[in-house]
């Protein structure tokens, strides 16, 4: 499913040989066996009747096959739990499209589209736009604790006159994490979105607009959800910029799942654990505080190979006392390391969610 547009269904073929003009596209209807079921772009499904693609023909699509990754979103965070929207079907990667300034960074935003991400199974990738505008490092350090990857994009200055505004540096960077993949972009309204799409996809023309002066805010150039086919392998999907994006029907586990590492902690955690911050006996904080592991560097006991004649009865206080504050520093920049991870972790839980977004500081450039 490559568009849905009025009731019409615009479907890519598994064969384009099969249609009329060796594109692959058609136009189907929805037979009435799959009852209010929703279909969205991404969706694989079974047809039957005319796909040749002829002008006024419609195929009936009659299944709707497993999904392999869904992304679901709440209309409002208040709904009812379990009201949830499916948006896009059997993507692997969520690009997160974040402008650097103009207009200013949303993090609690960007912490809802990671969410999305990791209850639908896919991975996530953050990218940076009109990093020429101010320094990005400050909203990248948010990020890094979650190992989230990230690419920073941004004008050259030659091109800052240049009406079409197409990003330079980074793009490439952009098209190889996403070649023979299929990408969902996301954000909210004036970030650059299209901008990048279009830099991306030869003919996509999708719309430009511009950020509001007064209100600091872009209007939606994109109406509707369509799939667009990379050179080389992959689909690109855009989705609308919009100014929320409701996670209400996810849960802590849910969440939980996007983290392997804590995952595994969190299985000594007592039943019902929320995991969020002040919960008793959660062995998040226990993991947290508990220090280095074992086998740190220069515990393993391995040489460089030299052979040395040593007398270990006059450097054996000598090496401990050096090994020592090594060792201790390991052990705080462990607990730092994971202390930051769990923390990062629980900004994405609901509760932190309804907070106002984090400030940070952002040095404009000139």
């Amino acid at each position: 499913m490559i568009r849905i547009d009025r009731g019409h269904y615009r479907i890519r073929l598994a064969d384009p040989s099969l249609t009329e003009d060796g594109t692959g596209d058609i136009t189907a209807m929805k037979a009435r066996e799959l009852g209010r079921g929703r279909v969205v772009v991404g969706d694989r499904v079974g047809l039957v009747g005319d796909i040749s693609g002829r002008r006024d023909t419609r195929a009936r699509m009659v299944r709707v096959e497993e999904r392999r990754t869904l992304l679901r979103r709440s209309a409002e965070d208040g709904d009812a739990a379990g009201s949830q929207k499916p948006v896009v079907a059997n993507a692997d990667l969520l690009v997160i499209v974040v402008a650097v300034a103009d207009p200013a960074p949303r993090p609690r935003m960007i912490d809802r589209y990671l969410v999305a991400a990791y209850d639908a199974g896919m991975e996530p990738l953050l990218v940076l736009t009109k990093s020429d505008l101010a320094d990005a490092a400050d909203l990248l350090a948010l990020y890094e604790p979650l190992g989230v990857p990230s690419v920073t994009t941004r004008l050259d200055p030659s091109d800052r006159e240049d009406v079409s505004h197409t990003p330079g540096h980074g793009v490439e960077t952009v098209r190889k994490a996403i070649s023979g993949r299929t990408s969902v972009f996301v954000g909210h309204s004036g970030v650059g979105k299209s901008t990048l799409i279009n830099a991306l996809v030869p003919g996509a023309d999708r719309a430009i607009g511009r950020v509001n002066a007064v209100t600091g805010r872009g209007r939606h150039t994109s109406t509707s959800l369509q799939a667009l086919e990379l050179p080389g392998g992959g689909w690109v999907i855009d989705t609308p910029g919009v100014r929320s994006f409701g996670v209400a029907h996810v849960s802590s586990a849910d969440v939980l799942r996007g983290f392997p590492d804590l995952a595994e902690v969190a299985e000594d955690c007592p039943r019902g654990c929320t995991h969020e911050a002040g919960v008793l006996e959660c062995a998040l904080d226990e993991w947290a505080a508990g220090g280095a592991d074992s086998g740190q560097p220069g515990e393993s006991g391995e040489t460089d190979g030299k052979a040395e004649t040593v007398d270990t009865a006059d450097t054996a206080d000598t090496a401990d006392t050096a090994e020592q504050p090594q060792s201790a520093a390991d052990s705080d920049a462990a607990r730092t390391a994971r202390r930051a991870r769990v923390d990062s972790f629980r900004r994405l839980l609901a509760p932190s969610l309804e907070a106002e977004d984090p400030t940070i500081q952002l040095g404009h450039r000139r």
